[in-house]
């Protein structure tokens, strides 16, 4: 699909991950502290932003005080070193009881950061950062989550050590080596004539319908798995599936695997427990949703690669 890079976080704006020098723990320690380099702070999975975009602090400043050794080296751009730096042992005065919930509109203020800098949801932010400051939060959020929850060898159950500048876990116990996970999920725009299926998790806000999506099973195509999530979760029969467009989604760690097939059925059977409610949409529902038109049907968010992939349905532009 011509237009498939151009989702959020598609990787478009020109980071140089340079992974030849996350072995160079010199190198990386000259460039840590060199002027110019930019670091940002993430504090439980949200990360600094301010009216500008991402809120990168310099080398040096107060808030990195002990933490550059665990720094996480993202890559290179326009001549620029960036790495990023967890921040989650800080607590602030309050914590809200919306902290990991599906839209989270809290903010954190550190008190030695200007009051413009925030720590906020990526989910929110995601649509006004360039497309090189996306692929950024979206790498650090994935793999300071994935240190943050993989501490402990899978082997042998000893804490492990971070390696290759936050790229690697290495066991000192048992000598294996981990490294971060992705999940490959299908996410699919499902056609019946000139209608689209639709399906809605509880939980979701009100009136919410998005794509269907699913993770990949070991052992199964993307293909396949794009008919059987469909035929467990809505009853549907799939036919011909292709493949559009992917979005890496660290929310924990996914990467969503965009395509469209073709359905052979149209009488829904739900699975309550997956789907709170699923129903066909035609063109003309769903222009007027994504008009603001219809308080009953709200299409996902914008930067998900689902609410890209039905606009261009819309459009006519999926070739």
């Amino acid at each position: 699909m011509r237009l498939a890079e151009r989702v959020t976080f598609g990787g478009t704006g020109g980071l140089d991950r340079a992974a030849h020098l996350r072995g160079d723990a010199s190198r990386l320690a000259g460039l840590a502290a060199r002027d110019g380099t930019r670091i940002l702070p993430v504090w439980r999975g949200k990360p600094l932003v301010c009216p500008e975009g991402l809120g990168w602090v310099a080398p040096g400043h107060a808030i990195l005080a002990g933490r550059n050794e665990n720094a996480v080296f993202l890559g290179f751009s326009d001549g620029a070193a960036h790495f990023a730096v967890d921040l989650s042992d800080w607590d602030p005065d309050a914590l809200p009881d919306t902290l990991g919930a599906f839209a989270d509109p809290s903010e954190q203020h550190h008190p030695a950061l200007p009051n413009t800098h925030i720590f906020a949801e990526l989910r929110r932010e995601m649509t006004r950062l360039t497309p090189l400051e996306a692929e950024l939060a979206a790498t650090a959020k994935a793999l300071l989550g994935w240190h943050a929850t993989h501490r402990f060898c899978a082997r042998c159950g000893n804490e492990s050590d971070i390696a290759q500048a936050g790229w690697q876990r290495n066991c000192p116990a048992c000598g294996r080596h981990h490294f971060p996970r992705t999940d490959p999920v299908v996410i699919m725009l499902i056609t019946h004539g000139n209608s689209v299926l639709l399906g809605r998790s509880p939980g979701w806000p009100e009136g919410m319908f998005s794509l269907l999506a699913g993770f990949v099973e070991p052992g199964e195509t993307i293909e396949a798995a794009v008919r059987r999530e469909v035929a467990e979760e809505a009853g549907i029969a799939v036919g011909p599936v292709e493949y559009l467009a992917s979005q890496p989604w660290p929310f924990p760690a996914s990467l969503m695997i965009g395509c469209r097939g073709v359905a052979t059925s149209c009488d829904i059977t739900l699975d309550p427990t997956e789907l709170e409610a699923a129903r066909w949409t035609s063109r003309d529902d769903l222009l007027a949703a994504f008009a603001g038109e219809r308080s009953d049907l709200l299409p996902g968010r914008r930067g998900a690669i689902a609410h890209f992939l039905l606009r261009l349905w819309l459009a006519d532009r999926l070739d």
